[in-house]
């Protein structure tokens, strides 16, 4: 991916970790805040979250964070102690990939090129600053004071955690800055943390990296694992971009109800939408949802055939179609073979 280099990132859509959500209001429930009062305005409930292949939005774990600023209050240090909870676990294969990689400089590339499989809400991006330095900015998101400290803290008091994890317990950066001033009485709380002094009323929100850090072999580098892992990324970061804008929309409908796919007017009446408008929509994101229906059967006949779970027929029937020979004639349009060519060349995972 391109490293973000505006605040406007990341787009509200932008799929991310359920579980980042799920730490949030993990912690508001510790605090005295009901998940429900967490959730509030986000649009998910707690079961949302819970399943570890669940996904949430940018949006929805930003209005959880301005929940819990409002909350906390304007001498909280809340996001230090969320961003204590994020861990390289998880992000899953994202985090897989960083603790595998050669050098720190190398997680540090890796991280950057998957940033979009995080929870960060601050745009990070790396700079260098007038000593030579490596240094990580981050953002400020354009929301009220309290709920911008709140996601400033969070998402470097992370990267803290990540340094940690990657390096070794222990491990500090050369230096940390904050824009905001902190409320008197919680400097201890950053120092805590970060295991150096903050500087605040900085120009901008950074972490900076000691150069011998930059070169360190990491404990548990492996070429092939990394390699392996940055290839997963890859897939994943393709699988929830298809999934954003309303085109993600359209395919959760049709997914849902497969056995009897859903038309174009039904589709526009699931969303609130008129048909005409959701035929524009979707033109300006060069789709329709015949293609997205086409897409959607495709993409699970393959995952269901090499699964091993259902036979032809069954699977036939799952995608909704009446007879064996239609789905047939349609999976070899879709993947240039049949689907028993198709079997041969990726054996089942059952074996």
């Amino acid at each position: 991916m391109i490293t973000p280099e505006a605040p406007t990132w990341p787009a509200p859509d932008s799929r991310r970790p359920a579980m980042g959500t799920l730490l949030l209001v993990r912690l508001a429930v510790e605090r005295g805040l009901s998940p429900d009062a967490a959730l509030a305005g986000s649009g998910l409930v707690v079961d949302d979250l819970e399943s570890p292949d669940r996904e949430s939005t940018a949006a929805a774990e930003m209005q959880v964070i301005r929940n819990l600023a409002a909350w906390a209050g304007p001498a909280s240090t809340w996001g230090l102690d969320a961003g204590l909870r994020y861990h390289l676990t998880t992000f899953g294969i994202w985090g897989f990939a960083l603790v595998s990689a050669s050098t720190v400089q190398e997680a540090v590339d890796i991280g950057m090129r998957f940033i979009d499989l995080t929870s960060a809400l601050t745009a990070p991006r790396p700079d260098v600053d007038d000593a030579g330095h490596l240094r990580m900015v981050f953002h400020e998101p354009d929301e009220p004071a309290d709920v911008a400290r709140f996601v400033v803290q969070r998402d470097l008091a992370a990267v803290q955690v990540i340094l940690e994890e990657v390096l070794g317990r222990g491990a500090r950066f050369r230096e940390v800055t904050f824009q905001h001033e902190p409320v008197p009485g919680t400097e201890e709380r950053y120092r805590e943390v970060f295991g150096t002094e903050p500087t605040f009323g900085a120009e901008r929100n950074a972490v900076v990296f000691d150069p011998t850090t930059l070169e360190a072999r990491l404990p548990q580098a492996d070429e092939h694992t990394s390699a392996l892992a940055q290839d997963q990324c890859r897939l994943l970061l393709d699988r929830r971009r298809r999934r954003a804008g309303l085109s993600g929309q359209v395919r959760d409908i049709i997914v849902a109800g497969l056995r009897h796919p859903p038309s174009a007017p039904e589709v526009a009446a699931a969303l609130n939408l008129g048909e005409r408008t959701l035929r524009r929509r979707l033109a300006a994101e060069e789709t329709s949802v015949r293609i997205l229906t086409d897409e959607v059967r495709a993409g699970l006949a393959a995952e269901l055939l090499v699964s091993g779970s259902l036979t032809v027929a069954e699977i036939s029937h799952r995608l909704g179609y009446v007879e064996v020979s239609s789905f047939s004639q349609a999976f070899r349009r879709w993947h240039g073979m049949s689907a028993r060519s198709y079997l041969a060349a990726h054996p089942r995972s059952d074996g």
